[in-house]
């Protein structure tokens, strides 16, 4: 054998789906990858590239036999899970949260902070950040090599696929119940999601804020410089896929929006997007299915002495999720992190 057994967890989710997609898309070099996912859908089968796989029952694998785990089936299986995994010897690339703001576990976007693969050594598990700090962070990067961010203001337009499948269906059954005069049932959200827009995503907190916003300021300083003030507010809003946000800086230097246009085409991941006319901007719409992130809007901040106001818009399945934590893999592939069993 010379490539590696990958074992996919929550395959069957639009998450898990997607990384499978990507595996076979960037030909990432596995011999055996397994789909996993919960007993009820054991035997069922799922695409891979050209190919069709069958998903195996989580309860009954043996990760000693697995190379890496990549796991997006939620906070409460990373949590029962991951130790179990990392003990048979597997490495974890975890989509949840559960690790994220563990001081020895390395929360990593490929194009930010690279050299933290190292840290996995440590406890065998990479965190992927959350889809939201995820897009925003490859934007940023560049900019505070440049000009260094002191402040954040944050706005995000979430689509409901970071809900997951149900939050999804809801949205459709919702759209359609209005066009046929029907009751519209509310389900997974706490308000009506069609055509409407909802300022809560996750559980409130003491401060005010909720988690959402929490984990955008946490993972940002960790990820990017835990001296940024950061102050965000996630609203859900009634699109399928892509998340959009409307961002504020001020730095400590001078940029102009022209040199911040010229550093962030240049820069990984991104794609700039911006003229000042009709349609010279990127959407949600546009953005769903593709693997970079869009920035547009790129305009000074005349209330700031050095300030930016940027709209950034990117697949948050994708980029958010299953193509991030296909990269860490790569990362891991590429420094010899990987050993084969």
């Amino acid at each position: 054998m010379t490539g590696y057994n990958v074992a996919v967890v929550g395959a069957t989710g639009n998450v898990g789906r997607e990384i499978l997609s990507i595996l076979a898309e960037r030909r990432f070099p596995a011999d055996v990858v397994i789909p996993l996912a919960s007993n009820r859908s054991h035997g069922t089968e799922i695409s891979f590239g050209d190919k069709r796989l069958k998903v195996m029952s989580l309860d009954s694998h043996d990760f000693s036999t697995s190379d890496v785990a990549i796991i997006s089936a939620g906070s409460s299986v990373s949590f029962e899970w991951i130790p179990k995994i990392t003990a048979s010897g597997c490495v974890v690339i975890d989509n949840s949260s559960v690790y994220r703001y563990d001081p020895n576990v390395p929360l990593i976007v490929p194009e930010v902070n690279p050299q933290a693969v190292e840290n996995v050594r440590k406890k065998k598990i990479i965190a992927n950040p959350n889809c939201s700090t995820v897009q925003l962070v490859v934007v940023l990067k560049p900019l505070h090599d440049r000009a260094t961010i002191k402040r954040i203001v944050i706005s995000t337009y979430q689509s409901v696929s970071g809900a997951g499948k149900e939050a999804m269906e809801e949205l459709f059954k919702q759209t359609r119940s209005f066009f046929v005069s029907d009751h519209v049932k509310v389900e997974k959200f706490t308000k009506r999601i069609a055509f409407n827009c909802i300022p809560h995503i996750d559980t409130f907190m003491d401060s005010g804020d909720t988690k959402e916003e929490w984990k955008i300021n946490a993972e940002t300083k960790k990820i990017l410089d835990p001296k940024i003030k950061i102050t965000a507010t996630a609203v859900r809003v009634p699109i399928f896929v892509s998340h959009s946000e409307s961002v504020n800086l001020e730095f400590e230097r001078e940029i102009s929006a022209h040199e911040a246009r010229d550093i962030l085409r240049q820069a990984p991941g991104c794609s700039v997007i911006d003229k000042r006319e009709d349609s010279g901007y990127i959407t949600p719409y546009e953005a769903a299915g593709e693997d970079t992130t869009y920035i547009s809007r790129i305009r000074e901040d005349p209330t700031l002495d050095s300030g930016l106001n940027l709209w950034i818009v990117s697949d948050n399945l994708r980029k958010g999720a299953a193509l991030n934590t296909v990269q860490i893999a790569e990362l891991l592939v590429n420094g010899k992190l990987l050993k084969k069993k």
